[in-house]
């Protein structure tokens, strides 16, 4: 169901997916358009607690990291790799106030640099020496990243970050808001450049960004509902993408939402999980083996449904155009149009059957 519930909220809404492009860790997806095939939800956790938890497990604190290549990759991003190492280099607190650094550094691009250097030179000369020391002071293995969190009360809390990376221009800033009422959640967010990610698994940049969402939290009635508005400013632009034309959602112009789903789950058969399910007795004595996932602890055949709606306006921005060179020389503009107002319904069926328990090893 939860899957189910991802499908939904990414046709409608923008999520954050995970992402190895930014030091933040996350992109956000393009609303009307569906996850990436390998994509994944981002962590709530922001990458900052999650860099201060695994730098414990490494040695002096540094992390590796992978970013596959992307479909298109410039020749910096060749030359620079697809290999990183980061780490937290400060982490200043308070009881309602921390600071995080994040460094980030590419040794392809060094390593191969100091190779060229030798393999030209002729004789080990100082020179040559000096010329290699040189490269580590190239800016475009480096990208760093400040973060800061200020909580104002028990449910208000303010998120900054900006980050620089060495071989692009311009760096990427974010600020955020949160309030947590009764039973809705407020996010402000603002964002300048916003990065998103089409179903492609390609990369825009929107270069203004600033949305302001309320949403109810799960209830046991099953209805949800959402509704926020979103302005984005400037001409979106290619990260990584081969196709140039960008998706009509990033497109300059205000934007008001509302949206609902109302979600039923029903158990057809059920085995509840026993104190006796707990304890596995063995000839060494008995076991305490607690189920690791509580959505496979018990066997069970259930039908999840969720039916809903949405509406959109949109406010200006109305017709975009995008100028490009035919083959013969020629300049074609391709103007698209969008829809000032549009509304859907959506529903979705999904039946679960598991048989048997899970299977763990046994205590030696």
């Amino acid at each position: 169901m939860a899957n189910l519930q991802t499908a939904m909220d990414s046709a409608f809404w923008d999520q954050p997916i995970s992402s190895p492009r930014t030091l933040e860790g996350s992109a956000n997806s393009i609303p009307g358009e569906p996850f990436p095939l390998d994509a994944a939800r981002a962590s709530r956790a922001l990458r900052i607690q999650q860099l201060s938890f695994l730098g414990l497990g490494f040695p002096l604190g540094i992390i590796p990291s992978y970013a596959p290549a992307s479909p298109s990759p410039s020749q910096k991003e060749l030359e620079l790799g697809s290999f990183a190492l980061e780490s937290l280099l400060l982490r200043p607190s308070t009881s309602n106030w921390w600071l995080g650094l994040v460094g980030q550094f590419r040794p392809k691009k060094l390593i191969s640099d100091i190779k060229r250097e030798f393999s030209a030179a002729e004789d080990l000369e100082l020179s040559v020496f000096t010329s290699a020391a040189k490269h580590v002071l190239d800016k475009s293995l480096y990208s760093v990243g400040l973060c800061s969190q200020l909580s104002i009360g028990p449910s208000t809390s303010l998120l900054w970050s900006t980050e620089r990376h060495g071989h692009k221009k311009g760096k990427r800033s974010k600020f955020m808001l949160y309030h947590k009422l009764l039973s809705h959640d407020i996010t402000l967010e603002a964002a300048w450049p916003q990065l998103f990610i089409d179903h492609k698994a390609q990369y825009w940049d929107v270069p203004e960004s600033v949305s302001l969402n309320v949403a109810s939290l799960a209830s046991d009635s099953g209805l949800r509902y959402r509704f926020g508005i979103q302005k984005n400013g400037g001409q979106p632009e290619s990260a990584n993408a081969i196709d140039g034309e960008p998706p009509a959602a990033l497109m300059p112009g205000l934007c008001a939402k509302a949206a609902f789903s109302y979600e039923q789950r029903k158990d057809m058969w059920r085995n509840k999980e026993t104190k006796e399910d707990l304890i596995i007795k063995t000839d060494k004595g008995s076991f305490w083996r607690p189920a690791y996932d509580v959505c496979l602890r018990e066997p069970h055949a259930a039908i999840s449904t969720i039916i809903g709606g949405t509406c959109v306006a949109w406010f200006g921005g109305k017709e975009s155009s995008m100028a490009g060179e035919s083959q013969d020389g020629r300049i074609a503009v391709n103007t698209k149009k969008r829809s000032p107002l549009s509304a859907d319904l959506f529903g979705s069926i999904c039946c679960t059957v598991q048989h048997g328990f899970r299977a763990d090893s046994l205590p030696c």
